[in-house]
């Protein structure tokens, strides 16, 4: 699992939102990001992603604003989780093809280029795509 560095408490790990995330890249004008923590995942069989949100039962793809925020829930899309570590990983294409797929599917969804993939603890551990 995920351990708070500081207080060595466990951390709750939870799915990718991918509606906030494209929110923020429009409004920050970005056309690249870095993704971090893949390595948190490797420990799932699947993996849940936010890709949409539930508003008084009707299924909005845009961040909600205001009241509808407040009463938002998460849809989700669960992508096979590959179950090994890729701590050492250092190019993309060496990733698990269920760690490819996601970070793609993440880039498509999203819609901003994945410049960086963070695979570790190390200051070295990242995979430039």
């Amino acid at each position: 699992g995920e351990y708070g560095a500081a207080t060595g408490r466990p951390r709750r790990v939870g799915g990718f939102d991918v509606v906030a995330s494209r929110y923020g890249c429009r409004m920050q004008g970005a056309d690249e990001i870095a993704l971090t923590k893949l390595d948190v995942l490797s420990v799932f069989d699947e993996i849940p992603v936010c890709v949409a949100y539930d508003v008084n039962g009707k299924l909005v793809s845009e961040f909600p604003f205001g009241e509808d925020l407040t009463v938002a829930k998460p849809v989700f899309e669960y992508l096979k989780g590959w179950k090994s570590d890729i701590s050492s990983v250092r190019k993309f294409e060496d990733l698990p093809k269920e760690a490819q797929d996601y970070v793609t599917f993440i880039e498509k969804t999203v819609g901003c280029n994945i410049k960086y993939v963070s695979v570790g603890a190390e200051r070295d551990a990242y995979i430039e795509k």
